[in-house]
């Protein structure tokens, strides 16, 4: 939570999605200062309830359990390639390998 507002400085988009744990109301001024929605699920503490849209969360979560999947190959997780083009043209290859499963 605390690198977010650094992160998210500069950048532009329709919506910010994110977990629970950057939940704030200082995170989500920012984001609508961006212009942008916050996709963002609400704590169980939280006093009033903000609705979020669950369709974009869960994809969301599908993109998450991709990255999941693609650290299960090795050259992925500690990224042995020093050139971005061969670690891309790894990912796509590991993409391909995960989707014929």
């Amino acid at each position: 939570m605390t690198q977010a507002p650094a992160l998210l400085r500069g950048q532009t988009g329709e919506a910010v999605l994110a977990d629970k744990a950057y939940n704030s109301n200082a995170l989500r001024m920012l984001i609508a200062g961006m212009g942008a929605t916050a996709v963002i699920p609400s704590n169980r503490t939280r006093k009033v309830i903000i609705p979020h849209d669950a369709t974009a969360y869960r994809q969301r979560n599908r993109i998450e359990r991709c990255f999941c999947h693609l650290k299960h190959f090795r050259r992925f997780a500690t990224r042995y390639d020093r050139r971005s083009a061969h670690f891309a043209g790894f990912i796509h290859l590991a993409a391909a390998m995960i989707w014929l499963r």
